[in-house]
């Protein structure tokens, strides 16, 4: 099952996506809850509900829809650093013992097709194309065996960062640097465990359609079931967290010369089973805001 959030006709709501074409489960299961946190909050039953409609007739073709982030404001969305061995290495540091945790705010999440802003404070905008994982069951204490059953779904995810904040600042700053809005592009489907493997999967980043990263998933140091063990060791993960799970090698702030993001270029993340997202980068418009 591939659950989004969609608008049409200046209405949000969730549905399944059906190839080129939507199914609108406000249509199809009009007893189910019509955003997706509300739906993953609502447990295995909404779940099954839903799924139940994944053949149905489709009411729209993706043209007639915008496709929004899957969960507009997620709870949390974690991320890993450093969690495929190249990337460590490129980055000239040890691979890590332990996950490396890091938060990027809940106000970064973007759409799969919306802009990227670029900010006047950075000349070193930058990509890491990522498996995204979406928690489904409020959960504590998890055994990676059992990691696998607070799974809502995958997607895909660009966890973009200001390096400058990230690095370069005394002392660094993770949180800044990781959590500038539209800064976290996700989507365009939460697709359901059952659908793919998340630890075979093909990964691949373009910028203005040359390739920057390629890898499989099988390459992560840390999988997610070991990191979500680890994260919920310490703090309870509820339905709609989002989790990054790393970017492979190929980032432009290591490559020689650097290569990051400039104002009109475009980026494509596509992992195989999840689709793809493609965000083109705008210079940043006037944000302000005083309410």
């Amino acid at each position: 099952m591939k659950l989004i959030t969609f608008t049409e006709a200046s209405r949000t709501r969730i549905g399944l996506l059906q190839d080129h074409h939507v199914v609108d489960l406000s249509q199809a299961a009009p007893s189910l809850p019509q955003d997706m946190l509300s739906l993953l909050q609502a447990g295995d039953a909404a779940m099954q509900e839903a799924a139940k409609h994944t053949s149905a007739t489709a009411h729209f073709s993706i043209p007639d829809v915008v496709i929004e982030a899957p969960i507009e404001r997620p709870p949390k969305i974690l991320a890993i650093g450093l969690n495929y061995r190249a990337h460590a290495e490129e980055s000239n540091m040890d691979i890590p013992k332990q996950p490396v945790v890091f938060t990027k705010q809940a106000t970064s999440a973007n759409g799969p097709y919306a802009p990227i802003h670029s900010p006047n404070e950075t000349n070193m905008l930058d990509y890491e194309g990522e498996l995204g994982v979406v928690i489904g069951k409020r959960c504590r204490r998890v055994s990676k065996a059992d990691a696998s059953k607070v799974i809502a779904g995958f997607c895909v995810l660009n966890d973009v960062s200001v390096r400058e904040w990230q690095f370069l600042a005394t002392p660094p700053q993770f949180t800044m640097g990781k959590s500038w809005d539209t800064h976290n592009p996700f989507g365009p489907a939460i697709v359901t465990p059952d659908e793919v493997d998340p630890h075979n999967l093909m990964l691949r980043t373009f910028v203005n359609g040359e390739l920057r990263q390629e890898t499989n998933t099988d390459d992560l140091i840390f999988d997610c079931y070991d990191i979500i063990e680890f994260l919920s060791t310490a703090f309870t993960l509820e339905p709609g967290d989002v989790i990054a799970t790393g970017t492979p090698s190929g980032v432009g702030a290591a490559m020689q010369p650097q290569a990051t993001l400039q104002v009109g270029d475009t980026v494509r993340v596509e992992i195989e089973g999840l689709g793809f997202i493609e965000n083109e980068v705008i210079t940043e418009p006037d944000t302000a805001i005083i309410r």
